[in-house]
């Protein structure tokens, strides 16, 4: 019996995933997955996020199940027995039965023809849970319900949020579960129109022409577009590139640069270039410096962000590691340190992060985030901006560092609450008594972010 084109994708996707070096959403934009047909590509790419997003869950119902340790399994048959149990308890249009027969076919295909017989047999014994998992009202989750959100994360993050948002919400429920139920569920698609002074009105006229109905961005109001409905890949304006999809909080991050026609602007951690991009368009005409680190996302950002760089923009692209001194001579007027980080903020984006990131990495991770502020700062042109941030939620990867480095620089300072909302008043309610930028999924419907609008005092040298 053939096996489904969506599962064998997914299942294929899910094996390369074990080995710790591909991520998900890479993957999902491959050759192999755009060539389905429509709808065995959105089942592909549910059951990879879902079994991601819920691998906790999963691995206790099968040892529920089985009565055997996940750990246990060949990494083909776990595999086979998590996208089963995700499709049986998390899809509710899914006939079972096909379910059950293309992981059975899945496991031999793998060469693990004797474990055929037991994945039939655990998947045969899964019921659909009474109360589906997937509702987005954090108010309405049982006491099941939410023991299955604690499963699905591992429980030194649950313990970090515990203490860093742990306080009691509606029904006595916590802020860190409510941010845990939030990184579990599918992130809505927000757009950024392109062009910064494209009239908005008249695009989302001719999106809705093409069946793709939208909104306007809560807080990104002057680019950004949320999609209601609809399949924003096959519009004529994301084949020309006058959209571009990317997060409402990625969006505002970018604002914050607030660069001036003529500037000279530097992204330390370009890629793959959808900040850079937005800077470029709102500075019009100047000098753009675009870095990193990694020669392939060097490649992508090469690819991608030319097309939205006006002409009167100069742009260099330049392979560096900005935790090592920088070779610029010039002084930048506008600097963006999007530092590499835990990513803790956007789990729901990119949820094999969750099953990889170890404690002792955000202690490594901050360390070379104050590096890279560090040396940033030392081509700041007085008078510049520099806006430091990340997608982590942790502290150690934001206010900290921040802190630690202004406390050994003379001459900077981070911007307060009141002079960020006299600069962005839209955004007042996203900054917190000390002048952080924070973003959360449970409290914006965005990716979380975390940013600090640094500045370097005219004649300090």
């Amino acid at each position: 019996m053939p096996i489904s084109a969506a599962r064998m994708t997914a299942y294929s996707i899910l094996q390369r995933l074990e080995s710790g070096r591909d991520f998900a959403v890479d993957l999902l934009q491959r050759r192999e997955v755009s060539e389905l047909k429509e709808a065995d590509r959105r089942l592909a790419m549910e059951i990879v996020m879902g079994v991601l997003r819920w691998r906790g869950e999963l691995d206790f119902q099968i040892e529920s199940l089985s009565g055997k340790k996940v750990d246990g399994f060949d990494p083909e048959v776990r595999t086979a027995l998590r996208m089963g149990v995700y499709q049986i308890r998390f899809l509710e249009r899914i006939p079972k039965r096909a379910v059950v027969d293309d992981a059975v076919e899945l496991t031999k295909s793998a060469r693990k023809r004797s474990a055929a017989g037991l994945v039939n047999a655990v998947l045969r014994k899964c019921r659909p849970p009474d109360q589906r998992l997937t509702g987005r009202n954090f108010k309405d989750l049982s006491a099941d319900n939410l023991e299955s959100v604690r499963r699905a994360f591992p429980a030194w993050i649950l313990q970090r949020w515990e203490a860093n948002f742990g306080t009691a919400t509606e029904s006595g429920k916590s802020a860190a579960m409510r941010l845990a139920h939030a990184s579990l569920l599918t992130p809505r698609t927000t757009l950024r129109v392109v062009d910064a002074f494209a009239n908005l009105k008249d695009l989302r006229h001719e999106l809705e022409a093409e069946g793709v109905a939208t909104s306007v961005c809560r807080f990104a109001i002057a680019q950004g577009l949320t999609i209601e409905s609809g399949q924003v890949q096959n519009s004529r304006a994301y084949r020309e590139g006058r959209v571009v999809i990317q997060d409402e909080s990625s969006q505002l991050v970018a604002e914050s640069v607030a660069p001036e026609p003529g500037q000279i602007i530097l992204d330390l951690c370009a890629a793959p270039g959808m900040k850079a991009g937005q800077i470029a368009q709102k500075l019009g005409t100047g000098n753009m410096v675009a870095c990193d680190r990694s020669a392939s996302r060097l490649r992508t950002l090469t690819t991608l962000l030319p097309a939205q760089v006006p002409a009167a923009v100069k742009l260099s692209l330049i392979r560096l590691d900005a935790g090592q001194e920088l070779p610029f001579r010039a002084r930048f007027d506008r600097i963006l340190v999007d530092a590499p980080c835990s990513g803790t903020g956007t789990l729901a984006r990119n949820p094999e992060i969750k099953w990889r990131l170890r404690s002792q990495d955000i202690t490594r991770l901050a360390e070379l985030q104050a590096k890279m502020l560090r040396n940033a700062l030392s081509v700041l042109a007085p008078d510049g901006r520099l806006v430091y941030a990340t997608c982590s939620l942790e502290p150690e990867e934001n206010e900290r560092v921040v802190e630690k480095i202004l406390s050994v620089s003379p001459g900077f300072r981070a911007l307060g609450a009141s002079e960020l909302t006299n600069l962005h008043p839209h955004l007042a309610s996203l900054f917190d008594s000390k002048g952080f930028f924070r973003t959360r999924p449970d409290l914006h419907t965005m990716d979380g972010f975390n940013a600090a609008v640094i500045v370097r005092q005219a004649n300090t040298d």
